[in-house]
Formats: structure tokens, C-alpha cells, sequence
């Protein structure tokens, strides 16, 4: 059956993305429509940041996007030389927390070592967070998204754990995204199944979703990749049949696989 993935890309990944190869071996043709483009800001404040550790208790990554913004102030060769030479390991002294494995891959390419990939929540790793982490440590580092949620800064400022955040990259819809969803839906018809990867994959996508498919959108059986979209979803009206047990590829596929039976 069809399934439509609305997501990114994963980024300098080879081959096929893994939600697709997961769908394909349960037997189903999946598509991947990008939702989200990304601008980077704030880059020179970031750098600086970066190069001063001693100044932070640890950093924290909650999306690849934000792994990605400090990969592009690595890339002058000088930098990379510092951060390899001696800026990495100070960080590797301190604590460095991720969602999820996706980011947790791409912070090892960064050459540090990450905690929580298991988490798969800002809830959760929010909770890890203030178990490890005294009060009187210098700030914790949050380079994030200008859509964040509030939900990890308050819980740390509520359990009074030091932070500092920084936006470093803005999040819109896709310019193209409204014609590629006409496209699919011309070319293959409306879909059996429909995943979300993000609260604004939802704001983004419904409405036209909800166009296209008419009176067919009954029968859509809908996935989230976890509970704060599922949320979302459910806010919006949306019979959720599905959500991934964690955010992995090997999860939402074994989902949608049993909501299709």
C-alpha cells in the first residue's frame, strides 16, 4: 500500500532513507515529501560559543538541524584543526545530550559523545537531565530552532539547572510543498497511510491534506513519530491510528505495517 512520509530528507545519509527501506520490507510503497526548510542564523555567536567550553557545564542537541549548524562553523580548516586538536575533548569532559538516535549519529561525527539518544523525548531527557546535573554548574549550552517547545527550558529552570539557549536556525514550510503534495496525490492517489514527524509537519501540511483527500480522508490511517505530534495531531482534530513506540525508522514502519492489516 501507499504510504506518505511527510519528513526531510536525512541529511548526508547514503542510500535510501531508512523509513523507506523499513516500509518497503513490510511491503509497502513509501514517498518522502520535505515539509520543513531551514534558514541558519547567528552562525558567529554560535562559533564563539562552541570554542569556549569552559564557560558551559555541557551542552544539549535536540534536532540534527542544530548538529548541523555547528558542523558548518567547523568548516573552516583552522577551526576543525582547534576543535580536533583540543576543543572536542574539553566538551567530551562534560555532559552532551541528544534526542534521538539521528542526532545522536551525526554528534558522534562531530567527534563527541553523546547521552540520552534512548530518550526520545524532550520530557524524558529533561528528566535524565536534572537526575545527573547539579544546580551550581555553569549554564548548560541549547543551540535550537526558532519553533522549539518550552517544555525542556522549563522544566530545567523549574528544577533550577543553569541554561542557555540560542536559536540557530529558522524553521518555514517548504516552498515547494503544496505543489509537490498535488503531484503525489495526482500521480498515485490519496494514500493508505499518512506520518508526521513534527508538530509543524502538522500545521504545515493539514489543511492541504485535508483538500486533496476530500471525503477519502476516513479512510487514511494516520502515524505519528511520537507523542508531542501525536498531540499535535489529536489537537487538530485528526483520528491518530498509529505513533512510533520510539522515533526510529524500525518503529513507525512496524506501526503503520499493523495499522494497514
Amino acid at each position: 500500500m501507499n504510504v506518505l512520509l511527510l519528513k526531510e530528507p536525512r541529511d548526508g545519509e547514503s542510500g535510501q532513507d531508512p523509513y523507506i527501506k523499513e516500509l518497503a520490507s513490510q511491503g509497502h510503497k513509501a514517498t518522502l515529501i520535505p515539509v520543513l526548510s531551514f534558514k541558519f542564523v547567528a552562525l558567529n555567536t554560535l562559533s564563539d560559543k562552541l570554542f569556549q567550553p569552559e564557560k558551559h557545564g555541557g551542552l544539549i542537541f535536540t534536532s540534527p538541524r542544530a548538529v548541523e549548524a555547528v558542523k558548518m562553523c567547523l568548516e573552516a580548516e583552522e577551526r576543525r584543526e582547534e576543535w580536533n586538536k583540543s576543543v572536542k575533548d574539553k566538551w567530551n569532559k562534560k555532559s552532551i545530550y541528544v534526542v534521538g538516535k539521528a542526532t545522536a549519529a551525526l554528534v558522534r561525527s562531530l567527534g563527541l559523545n553523546p547521552l540520552g539518544e534512548d530518550t526520545g523525548t524532550a520530557e524524558v531527557l529533561s528528566r535524565d537531565i536534572i537526575e545527573r546535573e547539579d544546580t551550581n554548574i555553569p549554564p548548560l549550552f541549547f543551540p535550537c530552532g526558532s519553533i522549539k517547545r518550552e517544555v525542556l527550558p522549563t522544566a530545567l529552570r523549574e528544577n533550577g539547572v543553569p541554561l542557555e539557549t540560542l536559536t540557530v536556525y529558522q524553521t518555514a514550510e517548504h516552498p515547494d510543498l503544496e505543489k509537490n503534495l498535488k503531484n503525489y496525490y495526482m500521480e498515485q492517489g490519496t494514500p493508505a497511510s499518512i506520518a508526521f514527524f513534527s508538530p509543524s509537519g502538522v500545521k504545515f501540511c493539514l489543511e492541504v491534506v485535508r483538500r486533496l483527500s476530500g471525503e477519502q480522508i476516513a479512510q487514511i490511517k494516520f502515524a505519528a513519530i511520537g507523542p508531542t505530534t501525536q498531540d499535535a495531531m489529536t489537537a487538530e482534530g485528526l483520528c491518530v491510528a498509529c505513533a512510533a513506540e520510539k522515533p526510529t525508522a524500525e518503529h513507525l514502519a512496524a506501526a503503520i505495517a499493523k495499522a494497514l492489516q
